[in-house]
């Protein structure tokens, strides 16, 4: 009889194998996506073989970094809401946002997806993690970024999910590797009274979830996940995350005939994770150049953000220190860069308007006009 100990403790061998060769084909795909990119395949066409990359056509003096995050528990609202290919968006957006924001350019991805069971091979379970997987390809094909390796392991119960008759149960994180030039960073410090700030819009990113979570176990019970009528609410909360980054190389000037000189002058990039408005702002940034923000015209909240807040029972105030408020990035540039960047983001099918300024008070303060309920001034 044929041993199988250890896929009765909960870890298949076989499926780990396919779904492995599945991914390196995925991988391998991308490796040609990026210009600045060069991979050297030393594996001899062993899948778990050793590979290199080297960075290229890039200006001298390029320094290489790397951004880690994860989904968080994203995943729990992903799973029951069947939509399972947008998971991609979110930890890319996570992670290649924070080397964009400094003013630089994210490249290649590695990351580790961590799974109660895969399941077995054909099964319902293993199709979802392809389909994970199928969700990141295409992400990587649009905005071509090189998927480098990765790791996937079963941890049995080590992953668990809120949901305990979960379909998939998964925990994704990864790093984006890219670079910096120390001429080309956005750092805040060209801020000035009167520049203008633009918000970028979107839905729920990957923070401040566990409120959403909470919201929905609120109003549709407990076991949210298993209510019919919720499902409306749960596709909407599970939305894919905007995508800025190549938007704003573009505008700094990565893809220029000179990468030094950039298409649209930047003076600060804030990605907007919970508490953003006040800590990435405003204690990070303004603070300390005794500067202040006047945001009177954000984007109205996403419906369901508003439903959440109402299901919550969460203030105004305490809104905006969760989630983004229906905004994913801000960016600051001078009046009479407005219109180009407003123009540049159609192209990237990026809906943004102004939605304040940068000003100078006696008192430091990032003052926001809420979009949630009565318009109040919030002072943070």
């Amino acid at each position: 009889m044929k041993d199988n100990k250890y896929k009765q403790d909960g870890v298949d061998i076989e499926a780990g194998d396919v779904f492995s060769r599945y991914c390196n084909g995925i991988n391998k795909g991308t490796y040609g996506l990026s210009p600045y990119v060069r991979i050297e395949d030393l594996s001899r066409g062993n899948f778990r073989g050793p590979k290199g990359y080297v960075f290229k056509n890039l200006p001298a003096g390029c320094l290489e970094t790397a951004a880690m995050d994860g989904i968080g528990t994203k995943v729990v609202i992903i799973i029951a809401s069947g939509k399972v290919m947008t998971s991609a968006s979110n930890v890319i957006a996570m992670t290649a946002m924070d080397i964009t924001r400094w003013g630089g350019l994210p490249l290649l991805f590695i990351n580790i997806f961590d799974a109660r069971t895969i399941g077995e091979i054909g099964s319902e379970t293993f199709s979802l993690c392809k389909e994970v997987m199928d969700g990141l390809k295409a992400i990587a094909h649009e905005h071509k970024y090189v998927l480098f390796t990765g790791e996937t392991a079963e941890l049995g119960l080590c992953v668990g999910s809120e949901n305990p008759n979960a379909k998939l149960m998964f925990n994704w994180g990864g790093a984006m590797l890219g670079v910096y030039h120390p001429d080309k960073m956005i750092l805040g410090d060209t801020l000035a009274p009167g520049q203008v700030i633009i918000a970028l819009r979107d839905d729920f990113r990957s923070n401040g979830i566990s409120s959403v979570r909470k919201a929905l176990a609120i109003k549709y019970g407990p076991k949210w996940w298993d209510n019919p009528e919720a499902l409306e609410d749960i596709i909407a909360c599970a939305s894919p995350s905007a995508q800025y980054d190549r938007l704003l190389n573009t505008a700094h000037g990565w893809f220029n005939e000179n990468p030094l000189q950039s298409l649209i002058k930047m003076h600060l990039v804030v990605h907007l994770s919970g508490g953003a408005f006040e800590s990435k702002l405003g204690e990070d940034i303004l603070k300390p150049l005794n500067l202040s923000a006047e945001l009177d015209d954000l984007f109205e909240p996403p419906e369901i953000m508003k439903k959440c807040a109402q299901w919550r029972e969460m203030s105004p105030r305490e809104c905006y220190k969760t989630w983004n408020g229906g905004q994913g990035a801000i960016v600051v540039v001078d009046e009479n860069e407005v219109e180009s960047f407003l123009t540049l983001a159609k192209d990237f099918n990026v809906e943004t308007k102004r939605v304040g300024r940068i000003t100078e008070r006696k008192e430091y303060t990032v003052l926001i006009k809420s979009k949630f309920g009565d318009e109040t001034l919030l002072p943070y």
